[in-house]
């Protein structure tokens, strides 16, 4: 029997309805692995390839032959905005078989969580943050909601590798099993992922089962690539601006940008008009002064305003009418956003990307080239690279383009190896084991120390917890009032870890600022980290806002809006990049190859700089004498190397070679002054580190490094050794400066 024919009734009827004239690979080799095994699932394919029907087509088969008793899958999502999408898809597939779909987070009705709770069946669509809810406040339930519980899809499944947030899903799932007294079968999905084998060993812990990853041969895709580069201080005039018959995907030229307009916004105004975008920023900073500026051309040029913004503090009437408005065939507008966007929720058929400088990884890129290229059309994307014009006199590392460099290096490596960035999997999540702990005392009530301990530790994620680390975490914790200790021995949450427990922003892993909300009358804008005094402006939504009030107490800020244009701020995040892209980053300065893609201006300023770095050494030595006694160093080495790097010289090396005022463009390059010469460097540096190094000892004396959520509430030896152990990495310190040695002294 073929696969169509094991499908239900329903599901043919389904393909035959959407005129499919046949399955996609993916969905007979998923088909195979639900139908005929018993194993985990990781299926990973280009953006629209039908991953979500190939899982689930097998899936509501099997429900439709055999009605579990309780839900029977769940899907877990990273948004509620996918989720939302989903459900609507889902809804339609499983009306007919009567199987029942279900969502489940913040904006969902109390009234349709009801009916799920008196009647658990189907399918269950909900978050990490939800499903932690779920298990906190309807523990007693878990057993009739998920008794028969077979499946649990987890999409987008490359989103949640590089965090807390994923080691938390994978806990939250575990937990539920065991409550429910089940084994389902885990299935992932994700467009990009960097190593499969290592992810399918992620996704399978506690199971017992091995994962199928099924290699699917991709067919020849079309791509539409360009990538210009623009100064930002450099205002062209009108005859100057660049030809768009240049550009590889041809059109009739339209009206030019506003004279005196940035000339990269202006590349991307012009470029937009007519077309269904979307315009990716790295920051909500960005994503904010870009919309603001791109309205005000809009304005200047007498047009309508076409558009829109879409991150993360917005508020969900905001993000949602900018997601309804850009499914809407008729209206040819923008959408500036940041990665809210990056997943695959549904926004219709889009035309063409542009993205601003170059995102942080590959994976990044290709879900945002995803985006575009629906209905048989290639995808496309346009990088717009600004950067302030280098001064005539600005030393080495400020003339080289360093996002023109990223930028090539990430298309590179996906072209020429299809590498995408690997899982971090290494961690030592002890933010992870105090939120995982005061949720499981929350929601069991009194346990034992040793049964607190049992419940947490046995969570596979926290193989590398020893148990007199969470020895320490506990002690602290009571001594803390976190946790409390019962006449009778037991450990309940003590009276802090209510106020922590008790607040809606538990049920989240990742990292947030204290937020104020933004009011305009009875109309919710978003959220801000630091809201300014009464009078003065903040920006938000794509526009600027005078402050009218401010409760401090229940956190909001009342403004009325204003023309004019400031930056905006909401805590900015820096970026992770990989040591494969820098090394990349070096190539390209290296080589003297050109790339099909790369516009006039682009190609001129990377020509530029290859001439510079060939003459001043940049793209072959590591450190350059920049005159008297200040250097730059260039160690072409990602975030986390560099890091180390960093604390590495100034803790082993300075005193012995007279190092000072370390300055550092993260992970790029540092600046500093130096008595010792080139030789003596490398010779100190080489020794120092064949030394034997305790990762603590590249801790600062003061130094507490909060980076995750619950770190502040964590003993400090536990928040240092998360640091040194988890985050600073010597094997590539070691490998890197041994490389050094080994080139002497070249790259």
């Amino acid at each position: 029997m073929n696969i169509f024919d094991r499908y239900a009734p329903f599901v043919q009827e389904y393909i035959y309805r959407n005129r499919w004239e046949n399955l996609r690979a993916i969905q007979v080799a998923a088909a195979e692995a639900i139908f005929r095994t018993d194993d985990n699932l990781l299926l990973t394919a280009s953006t629209a390839s039908g991953k979500t029907e190939a899982a689930f087509f097998p899936i509501i088969t099997l429900f439709s032959e055999d009605p579990p008793s309780s839900v029977g899958c769940i899907y877990i999502g990273p948004l509620k905005a996918l989720i939302n999408d989903q459900f609507a898809r889902l809804n339609d597939l499983c009306a007919e078989a009567d199987i029942p779909v279900w969502h489940w987070h913040g904006d969902v009705a109390q009234s349709h969580k009801d009916r799920l709770m008196k009647r658990p069946s189907g399918i269950l669509q909900i978050t990490p943050e939800s499903l932690e809810a779920m298990l906190l406040h309807k523990h007693a339930a878990i057993p009739k909601l998920f008794g028969d519980l077979r499946f649990v899809v987890i999409d987008e499944v490359h989103s949640l590798l590089r965090g807390d947030r994923g080691g938390q899903t994978l806990c939250l799932i575990e937990r539920l099993s065991r409550l429910a007294g089940v084994n389902p079968r885990r299935i992932g999905l994700s467009a990009t992922i960097g190593d499969p084998e290592r992810t399918g060993e992620f996704l399978s812990l506690g199971t017992g089962r091995k994962t199928i990853i099924p290699k699917i041969e991709a067919k020849g895709s079309k791509w539409r690539l360009s990538m210009e580069h623009f100064y930002v201080k450099d205002v062209q005039a009108a005859e100057d601006r660049p030809d768009i018959e240049a550009l590889p995907v041809l059109e009739e030229k339209t009206d030019q940008a506003p004279a005196n307009s940035d000339p990269g916004l202006g590349y991307i105004f012009e470029h937009t008009r007519g077309k269904k975008c979307l315009v990716f920023v790295n920051s909500r900073e960005e994503c904010e002064t870009f919309t603001a500026t791109l309205r005000q051309y809009c304005e200047r040029a007498h047009e309508p305003d076409r558009f829109l913004i879409h991150h993360g503090n917005l508020s969900a009437s905001y993000r949602e009418t900018a997601e309804e408005v850009m499914k809407d065939e008729s209206q040819y507008l923008t959408t500036v956003t940041t990665a809210t966007l990056e997943l695959g929720i549904d926004i219709g058929r889009l035309e063409r990307a542009f993205q601003i400088d170059a995102p942080w990884t590959v994976s990044s890129f290709l879900q945002r080239m995803g985006r575009t290229g629906r209905r048989e059309a290639p995808p496309e994307m346009w990088f717009v690279m600004r950067e302030d014009e280098p001064e005539a006199r600005a030393m080495l590392p400020a003339t080289i383009p360093w996002k023109l460099l990223q930028g090539i290096a990430l298309v590179q490596l996906y072209l020429e190896e299809r590498w995408v960035e690997p899982p971090r999997l290494d961690r030592l999540p002890y933010s992870l084991v105090y939120h995982q702990t005061m949720s499981t005392l929350a929601s069991c009530g009194e346990l034992s120390p040793g049964a607190l301990a049992d419940r947490v530790l046995r969570l596979h994620y926290f193989h590398r917890i020893s148990q007199e680390d969470y020895r320490v975490l506990l002690r602290h914790l009571i001594e803390t009032d976190h946790i409390q200790r019962t006449e009778q021995g037991g450990l309940i949450v003590g009276l802090a870890g209510e106020r922590v427990v008790n607040s809606y922003r538990f049920y989240g892993v990742f990292q947030e600022n204290e937020e104020y909300t933004v009011r305009n009358e009875s109309q919710e804008l978003g959220t801000v980290v630091l809201p300014p005094p009464v009078g003065e402006k903040l920006a938000i939504a794509g526009h600027v806002w005078v402050v009218l009030d401010v409760d401090r107490k229940r956190h909001l800020v009342y403004c009325e809006q204003v023309k004019g244009a400031i930056p905006a701020y909401f805590g900015l995040c820096p970026g992770d990049l990989h040591t494969r892209i820098l090394r990349r980053m070096r190539q390209v300065l290296r080589e003297e190859r050109s790339y099909p893609y790369l516009m006039k201006n682009a190609a001129a300023r990377l020509e530029q700089a290859r001439f510079t770095a060939s003459h001043s050494g940049a793209g072959e030595r590591p450190l350059i004498h920049l005159g008297g006694n200040m250097w730059c160093l260039l160690p072409w080495v990602g975030t986390y190397v560099f890091l180390t790097l960093e604390r590495f010289l100034k803790v082993k090396c300075a005193e012995r070679l007279g190092l000072r005022n370390l300055d550092s463009a993260r992970p790029y390059y540092m600046q500093f002054t130096m008595k010792a010469d080139e030789e003596t460097f490398f010779r100190v540096v080489l020794e120092e580190v064949q030394k034997p190094i305790d990762p603590l000892e590249l801790v600062y004396p003061k130094e507490l490094p909060l980076f995750d959520k619950y770190d502040e509430f964590l003993p400090e030896p536990l928040v240092k050794k998360g640091f040194a152990l988890g985050v600073l990495d010597l094997d590539g310190l070691r490998e890197t400066v041994l490389g050094w040695d080994a080139g002497q002294h070249a790259l």
